[in-house]
């Protein structure tokens, strides 16, 4: 797994000793690599990378890095695994290998087959920094759908000024003289969407490289940051940007190549996954995997524990209030499937004990409150095994999300109905109290066959009250439904009190124009929207950060990219049948659990944070919204965000997540 940090400057003098800032660099981001550090610089090129391991595979000194190549032409930092590192390997020839690390192997095929050509070839998670000394070029290279996370950008002033790069903010953060601001434009796209989508960061000058993007640097770097983000095929000065891999291609090329025997495809599923799962079952370290009895982590787990000659480690959080606790149903998957099973009990008090801790885990503002269940059970995984395989990305892949069927079904009923009628329907659903939806649910959900069910109605209730008004189609309800402040502008101020423009998002690049663009009203667009954004900026970061604080490395099997490339190649009917999602992959896992044992409305992982903030958290909360602290600090207008705080504690409305939103904002502000 690991992190690393570097910098590329046109006067490393003026740093003092380059070595020793990326190794300050690299400190700060010591809890994802443990057990080795290292460092590296060219004082006279202006280059320095700096390196935390997490030992995973090859645990001598043979996987130290920064690493050189054989001929010493490249040197490269390398977070992440590489699975199928052995078989590339056999495709390399007369190399006399110096150990088993897939950094080596990848150092091998850059030298023989050149950098993107390697890439192509993996089964993978990564970000790399890669300086190759003949050419003098630093290479910034991340995975395919974003498991591993990447910063770049500009720091520092004067002659000391640089272009930075790392795993994570803090490593950036750690460089001499930085005081980056606070991007308010990207504080706007947080308010919408609760993280911040690539390319922006929560700081000015610094950006997220996209997943499956490459960045080049040829000698020496631009000194200052460009106006906007630069995307893929960008140039600019001596940086270019282009994208090694791309989900549109795939999505296109699946729509040209659909699977309509439903046979053929459950089939191709199973031995996909069961494919990906045993490459990334390898490791030098113990290994388990996270359970929570639904239907993406219990399949994973089957396939593992198929594979297995001895129990499966998996582990589940439970949590004492009702209905947020799913331990019975992991604890029932695994005691048919034969795992070596852990639970975590979590009380409210040891929950809330976590959220002092987020904004540095998180680095900066992140308010998806799954976070704190993930880390929690993390942390529990993370006393028994260094690695876990997750479930992660079978909603994006096979249309779990409930927006999928929902969404759809909803506005094909409502879209003839004119704006005002719209608006006043949804007037009317939010006056019924998140209770009396809850209520009304119960004898519905108890009539309905096992699974079709709707789990926390009265949220969703609210949720879509919220948004029936202004949505003139699909798209709009989708940008709609994953969006909380529905007006950031409202209520972020811009730089010196001025309006704050929100800046365009990857949901406005074009989409595949087979598969997708000419789906209209299809759950298949917003499947490939949150592949693109959701994915990689909420699901993989949580998962990164909650992970990588105590040490763990996670793996998905499910992105494993040729599993995506077949999950395209189903039509949607194989994906989402009768009202529920995921049919395709339920079929592969009823092969191995009984389908009692999981059909059940699908759920979150989630906690009653809602409930918390009326309760325990309420004089924290109260602190942080503050009307003359708000502002002060001059970065939200305080009537909106007091408003609806007025109404949460009513009881006559749920805001948990646009407040959440807002205290992980002032939470992380605290910290900095």
């Amino acid at each position: 797994m690991c992190g690393f940090s570097g910098f590329l400057t046109a006067d490393a003098g003026a740093l003092g000793n380059p070595e020793a800032v990326a190794t300050r660099m690299a400190l700060a981001i010591a809890h994802r690599g443990p057990d080795d550090a290292g460092a590296w610089a060219d004082a006279q090129a202006g280059i320095a990378l700096g390196f935390r391991r997490l030992s995973i595979v090859d645990l001598s000194a043979a996987g130290h890095q920064p690493m050189h190549s054989a001929s010493g032409r490249f040197v490269m930092a390398f977070n992440g695994e590489i699975y199928n590192h052995m078989e590339i390997r056999g495709e390399l020839e007369g190399i006399a290998w110096r150990g088993h690390s897939d950094t080596e192997t990848l150092l091998a095929g850059f030298e023989a087959w050149g950098v993107e050509a390697t890439l192509k070839k993996t089964v993978g998670m990564f970000a790399i920094a890669l300086w190759d000394v003949q050419t003098r070029t630093l290479q910034l290279a991340r995975d395919r759908f974003g498991e591993k996370p990447l910063y770049y950008g500009w720091a520092g002033s004067g002659v000391g000024r640089a272009f930075v790069f790392g795993s994570e903010l803090k490593a950036l953060r750690a460089f001499p003289g930085f005081d980056n601001p606070v991007c308010r434009p990207a504080l706007a796209q947080y308010m919408r969407f609760t993280h911040v989508p690539a390319p922006h960061s929560i700081y000015q000058d610094i950006f997220k490289l996209e997943p499956g993007c490459l960045l080049s640097i040829k000698d020496a770097a631009p000194t200052a940051a460009p106006a906007q983000p630069l995307r893929p095929s960008a140039v600019y000065e001596s940086l270019t940007l282009s994208r090694w891999w791309s989900l549109a291609d795939v999505v296109q090329a699946g729509a040209q190549n659909q699977i309509t025997d439903e046979v053929e495809a459950v089939n191709a599923l199973e031995q996909r996954l069961a494919d990906a799962v045993r490459l990334q079952s390898l490791a030098d370290v113990p290994l388990g995997a996270f359970l929570s009895g639904g239907v993406d982590s219990s399949t994973i787990v089957a396939l593992m524990q198929q594979q297995a000659t001895r129990p499966v480690k998996t582990f589940t959080v439970g949590f004492e209030e009702a209905g947020f606790d799913e331990s019975p149903y992991a604890r029932a998957v695994a005691q048919h499937l034969g795992t070596d099973h852990g639970e975590l009990f979590v009380t409210s008090a040891e929950a809330q004990a976590v959220i002092p801790h987020l904004p540095a885990m998180y680095d900066e503002p992140f308010a998806d409150s799954s976070q704190i269940p993930t880390h929690l059970v993390c942390k529990a995984a993370r006393q028994h095994v260094t690695v876990a395989l997750s479930g992660d990305a079978g909603d994006e892949l096979f249309g779990g999300y409930n927006r999928y069927f929902w969404g759809p079904r909803i506005w094909n009923r409502l879209a003839w109905l004119p704006y005002p009628v719209r608006r006043a329907l949804g007037a009317a659903i939010g006056k019924v109290p998140v209770a009396g939806w809850d209520a009304l649910s119960r004898p519905v959900n108890a009539l309905l066959p096992a699974g079709k069910g709707i789990a926390r109605a009265g949220d969703k209730a609210h949720k879509l009250a919220a948004r029936l008004g202004g949505v003139r189609n699909l798209d709009d309800l989708y940008l709609s439904l994953v969006s909380e402040w529905q007006d950031p502008a409202s209520v972020v101020r811009g730089e010196g009190g001025g309006l704050v423009v929100e800046p365009p998002s990857l949901l406005d690049d074009p989409l595949p124009a087979q598969g997708v663009a000419g789906a209209a009203n299809s759950p298949l667009r917003m499947m490939y929207r949150d592949s693109l954004t959701y994915l990689p900026d909420d699901i993989l970061c949580k998962v990164d950060r909650a992970a990588m604080s105590v040490s763990l490395e996670t793996r998905v099997p499910f992105l494993d990219h040729r599993v995506a490339e077949l999950a395209w190649q189903l039509p949607l009917g194989m994906k989402i049948r009768a009202g529920q999602g995921k049919w395709a992959l339920r079929q592969v896992l009823h092969k191995y659990v009984p389908r009692e044992l999981i059909e059940r409305p699908k759920a979150g992982f989630g906690i009653p944070v809602g409930q918390w903030l009326r309760g325990p958290l309420r004089a924290w909360a109260q602190s942080l919204l503050d009307e003359k602290r708000l502002q002060r600090e001059g970065y939200f207008y305080p009537a909106p965000i007091r408003q609806k705080w007025a109404e949460h504690l009513s009881g006559r409305s749920d805001h948990t997540a646009s407040l959440w939103a807002v205290l992980m904002f002032q939470a992380w502000l605290a910290e900095q």
